[in-house]
């Protein structure tokens, strides 16, 4: 489903987050940390460098990601693997996920799973996009539910798939955690012919792409970009494109 090259594009932009997020776990010297949906691997790798003596594992549902990680000079082992199905083979002392929950239905239970396999004192740390009311998405919902595209993607409207700051935050402290949760928006400048389109297409767009034909593609991702540049009209420095992100770091305190 995902493209590495149109989604690492924007890496620069992607990555912030993650450096951010990372910033805020205190572990010293674990021995064994996982990035969970690691993507092609290139902030996985960051892991490695700051802890020299862990082990690290990063595994992403994506067979494509997975390839593109494998050939990046690192220790990192990587693997094939879902976020819903992946069980560790013993306690993890730092788990990592960057911008993957928001594709999990019901993700709290995911979580819950992943508080339970960390070690006593062990971290855990994920970022999600909080734009799903951001002009970009809703501009995606109403042109899949539009007369023309209703019976070919009207059910992809995924709701509210992201919490926000205190939902994290309860769900956390109630499984034993202590818990720093916040959400930051970041006013990305974007350049570039059709800009947003570019960003979506590798990330919230990939659902609606993945189900039509090439015709169906270039017809859709037109009208799109229609509606996008009415959203977000450039400037003589490029185009602004605001998103919001919610941020959670817990420590489970319980054994």
């Amino acid at each position: 489903m995902w493209d590495p090259d149109t989604y690492a594009r924007y890496g620069d932009e992607r990555s912030r987050p993650f450096f951010e997020l990372l910033a805020r776990v205190r572990a010293e010297r674990p021995a064994y940390v996982v990035d969970a949906g690691c993507g092609s691997g290139e902030l996985t790798a960051e892991l490695a460098r700051r802890w020299p003596e862990a082990e690290v594992l990063g595994f992403d549902s994506s067979p494509a990601m997975i390839s593109k990680a494998r050939e990046l000079d690192t220790r990192v082992a990587f693997a094939v693997a879902d976020v819903t199905a992946w069980h560790p083979d013993r306690p993890v002392d730092v788990i990592v996920s960057n911008a993957v929950l928001q594709w999990v239905p019901g993700h709290e239970t995911v979580v819950e799973r992943w508080v339970e396999a960390l070690s006593p004192g062990g971290w855990l740390a994920f970022q999600v996009p909080g734009n799903h009311d951001a002009p970009s998405h809703q501009a995606i919902r109403e042109l899949c539910a539009s007369p023309a595209w209703a019976d070919r993607l009207g059910d992809l409207d995924r709701g509210r798939p992201a919490g926000d700051p205190v939902d994290y935050l309860d769900l956390l402290t109630g499984l034993g955690c202590r818990v720093d949760a916040w959400e930051t928006t970041y006013a990305h400048v974007l350049k570039g012919e059709d800009p947003v389109l570019g960003w979506v297409s590798g990330t919230a767009l990939r659902p609606v792409l993945d189900r039509l034909d090439d015709r169906g593609r270039e017809r859709f991702t037109a009208e799109l970009a229609d509606r996008l540049a009415r959203a977000y009209p450039s400037r003589p420095y490029g185009t602004p494109f605001p998103f919001r992100r919610v941020f959670a770091v817990a420590r489970r305190t319980s054994a």
